[in-house]
C-alpha cells in the first residue's frame, strides 16, 4: 500500500488506535432504543387497556385532534400572517 493510499483509519490502526466517537454515535443509538421501548409500552398499555378497541380508538382519535388544534393554535399565535 502506497502512503497517498492511506486513509486515517489506516494510519491509527497501525499505530493500534481507533478514531474517537462523537457524541451523536452515542446519542442515536440510545434515542432509537428509547423510541423502540415507547412504542412498546404503548401497544401493550392498548392491548391490556380495560376499554374495548372501538372506545380506545375514539378516545385516541379525539386526543389526536384536540393536540392537533393545540399545534395549529400555537403556530399560528408563533408565526402571525
Amino acid at each position: 500500500m502506497s502512503i497517498r493510499d492511506m486513509t486515517k483509519d489506516d494510519v491509527l490502526e497501525a499505530m493500534g488506535l481507533q478514531p474517537r466517537k462523537s457524541a451523536m454515535d452515542l446519542v442515536l443509538p440510545a434515542a432509537g432504543l428509547f423510541a423502540t421501548g415507547i412504542l412498546v409500552g404503548v401497544g401493550l398499555g392498548m392491548m391490556f387497556a380495560p376499554k374495548p378497541g372501538s372506545d380506545l380508538r375514539r378516545d385516541i382519535g379525539h386526543k389526536f385532534s384536540h393536540m392537533r388544534g393545540e399545534a395549529e393554535t400555537t403556530a399560528k399565535e408563533a408565526f402571525p400572517t
